[in-house]
């Protein structure tokens, strides 16, 4: 399955903007439950002023929220961010930190948000589980959990060490594009020969 995703696209990426380690931790807090282009529509506006925990502070809450109105939960994930930048120039020297621990003592950071950040930025071989990879997991017979939590043990169980560093990319895209809640494309499916649904 891996295989087939490597051949298909060898170095797949995140669908979120950013331009510094900062930005990113910010976009994938601001993506909770919101698509990745409705996130990346805003912070072309917002990182431009604040790409750092610094200027972020300084737009306050009342600046961010007018710039992050078109995303759900505009108001908390303001109150997190804000919050969040606070903690990062008090306790990590305006450094997103490193270890999940870390991560987690942040607002708004949860399992899912700190494992993007230590796989993205730190090339750690985690497993972020968002709604797509807990849908498709079981459906194409990688983990048959139903909480992310489950699944995410499973999968780092079960997918080969030398894909860990990608995995989460291929199965999130592959959520996204082709193997789709509603109508799935298995037509273009480069596992399809050996996806459960189709065995």
């Amino acid at each position: 399955m891996f295989r087939a995703f490597q051949a298909e696209n060898p170095e797949p990426e995140t669908e979120l903007e950013s331009t510094n380690a900062y930005t990113l931790l910010v976009a994938v807090s601001l993506s909770a439950q919101a698509t990745d282009k409705s996130v990346n529509l805003a912070t072309r506006n917002l990182f431009p002023i604040a790409d750092t925990p610094e200027k972020m502070l300084a737009l306050g809450e009342e600046g961010l929220i007018p710039l992050i109105r078109s995303i759900g939960l505009y108001r908390s994930k303001a109150k997190h961010i804000i919050e969040m930048s606070r903690l990062l120039v008090e306790n990590f020297n305006s450094q997103v930190p490193a270890t999940r621990e870390e991560l987690l003592t942040l607002p708004g950071v949860g399992r899912k948000t700190a494992n993007v950040i230590l796989n993205v930025l730190y090339g750690q071989k985690t497993m972020p589980v968002d709604t797509h990879i807990l849908r498709i997991a079981p459906r194409i017979g990688l983990a048959a959990g139903t909480t992310p939590e489950t699944v995410e043990e499973e999968l780092c169980r079960v997918i080969p060490d030398k894909y860990m560093k990608h995995a989460h990319h291929w199965l999130v895209l592959h959520g996204r594009y082709v193997c789709t809640a509603r109508s799935p494309k298995c037509g273009e499916c480069c596992i399809r020969e050996i996806c459960l649904k189709n065995l």
